[in-house]
């Protein structure tokens, strides 16, 4: 007993779930491609994907939230990490609102995930 408490627990190292941003929250990137893709079984709809080349030279799928989009192929944008839960292989977002990619037009909740300004009353 007496060894089993002198020997401590080897400490579990915390895999990142976005390695590719490497210890960066955010990161610039230029889309080289814009797609649909459609999600996981019980979900139907049209996701917008993009692929991005990051300015470290690697790639990633990345998710375009919100109603609209101004992206297209060449545009500069802002990479975060998180992902979308029913498109496989996408663990990546765009920030609205950076760079190339405008916000949400007309956007009345939840405005600073979607880089829309408060309406004027």
């Amino acid at each position: 007993m007496n060894q089993a408490m002198r020997r401590k627990k080897p400490q579990k190292i915390e895999k990142s779930k976005s390695p590719l941003l490497g210890n960066s929250p955010q990161r610039k990137g230029v889309c080289s491609l814009i797609f649909i893709a459609k999600p996981k079984k019980p979900n139907s709809a049209k996701r917008k994907v993009a692929r991005v080349k990051l300015s470290t030279g690697k790639s990633l799928m990345a998710y375009i939230q919100g109603e609209g989009h101004n992206l297209q192929e060449h545009s500069v944008v802002l990479v975060r990490g998180g992902r979308a839960q029913d498109l496989p292989g996408v663990g990546y977002k765009i920030v609205r609102g950076a760079l190339d990619f405008g916000g949400v037009v007309n956007r009345a909740t939840a405005r600073s995930k979607y880089g829309a300004k408060k309406p004027k009353k």
